[in-house]
């Protein structure tokens, strides 16, 4: 009963709308920052996100990893969009006609449920699939969570009513020329936002390499290069087999971050050895983030399967299915576990002595983690193009254009 009454007085008082507020504009606030980080993560090399504070909480890995767009739109503006989106309502509830207030709980707690269901399933995707948390995300979240929990609070009528009050709240808001310029002020801003923000791939480009200089600006290549060339270059033991652009990828195979290096990386490879034979040169180096083979990572470590993963790439070099296990664990990461490791070794890398050679095949995955140690690898993917440290993943033009300024600096 006390309760109940708690419920009814925040109807009629302004306590739901500013606590309802307050969770608005923390969402807001939280949701503009992620847009920030994650447009400077993507189109600006020299960015080091402030938001970063270690492997487990690290907002650039959940950026950069392939849930954090919807349609190339990263999922931070679609929820500053939700949350302005939700501010709207409350002004509505503030200065609205009485009927429409009293229905602006009922639409905010429909909103919010909607909200909820995303943020358990990108709370999921943190927790289970990447292992890795996002605070400005955790933030949103729990903006969205506290106005779940005031609108349901201050809904004081049945829900299954609310399709007919929306009809007759409907009417009253298109006879406002008022209402209808804030409604079309909303809805272009979020057009707007959605198809004018930058997206990776209209820089560059649908195939590798095509169109890359012409989608970039000038001045964004300008400042890559003076970035890039300006980095140490770090002496490497790796044999470059006369290729004029050694690139050393310290990768796990369980890593989604290191996926979209790999994807990457790949096709830019081909594509300059088909202009230039054996000019360029990848080689991945182990260095799976699991303490049952890195002494660098603690408490297990987020990929339990990584160590079984850099022995079946190893033991199927013997029958020709190296390349075959890469792509397999590359695009099976989430459902990868120890015995799918075995099992895709002996399916898809035609390896039946798994299980005799893992011990001996471990020792040299440890070889390539202490080599990594030594050259300051904390994280994976860390990349050296040339002995240039490159820690995380670049859009692809700016792997492009790497290769091609050390083809250039190889042929003075």
């Amino acid at each position: 009963m006390i309760v109940n009454l708690w419920y009814k007085s925040l109807i009629v008082s302004p306590t739901a709308r500013t606590l309802a507020g307050i969770c608005a504009l923390v969402g807001l606030a939280a949701m503009l920052a992620a847009a920030y980080v994650h447009y400077h993560l993507v189109f600006d090399p020299r960015y080091a996100s402030f938001c970063d504070i270690n492997t487990t909480v690290n907002c650039t890995q959940v950026y950069l990893s392939r849930y954090s767009t919807v349609y190339g739109v990263p999922v931070s503006i679609y929820g500053a969009i939700w949350f302005v989106g939700v501010l709207f309502l409350l002004a509505a509830g503030s200065v609205g006609p009485q009927g429409v207030r009293e229905s602006i709980p009922g639409y905010l707690f429909a909103l919010s449920t909607a909200g909820l269901a995303v943020v358990l399933y990108l709370g999921y995707v943190s927790i289970a699939v990447l292992k890795v948390y996002c605070y400005l995300c955790l933030t949103a979240d729990a903006a969205v969570i506290g106005l779940f929990l005031v609108s349901g609070a201050a809904t004081s009528f049945p829900m299954t009513t609310l399709p007919r009050r929306a009809v007759t709240d409907l009417q009253a808001w298109v006879s406002s020329p008022l209402a209808i310029a804030v409604t079309l002020l909303f809805f272009g801003g979020a057009v707007s936002a959605v198809a004018f923000f930058p997206r990776e791939g209209s820089v560059a480009g649908s195939e590798p390499g095509a169109g890359a200089s012409q989608a970039s600006t000038q001045t964004q290549r300008s400042e890559f290069e003076r970035w890039y060339t300006a980095q140490p270059r770090v002496p490497l033991i790796v044999p470059a087999e006369g290729a004029k652009v050694l690139i050393v990828d310290f990768s796990d195979f369980q890593c989604p971050f290191c996926r979209q290096a790999f994807v990457r990386l790949k096709p830019l490879v081909a594509k300059y050895n088909a202009q230039q034979p054996g000019s360029i040169r990848l080689v991945l180096k182990d260095y799976p983030l699991n303490s049952k083979c890195n002494v660098n990572v603690q408490n297990g470590g987020p990929h339990p399967a990584a160590c079984e993963a850099a022995v079946a790439v190893r033991l199927a070099k013997a029958t020709n299915r190296e390349d075959a296990m890469e792509e397999w664990f590359f695009s099976n990461q989430e459902a990868m576990t120890p015995d799918s490791v075995r099992q895709a070794a002996r399916e898809v890398g035609h390896v039946t002595d798994f299980d005799a050679k893992y011990a001996s095949t471990l020792e040299l995955v440890k070889g390539d983690i202490a080599f990594g140690h030594s050259l300051g690898v904390t994280a994976t993917p860390t990349i050296f193009i040339n002995g240039v440290k490159i820690a995380g993943v670049l859009a692809l033009e700016y792997f492009d254009q790497a290769i091609a300024l050390e083809l250039q600096r190889a042929s003075r």
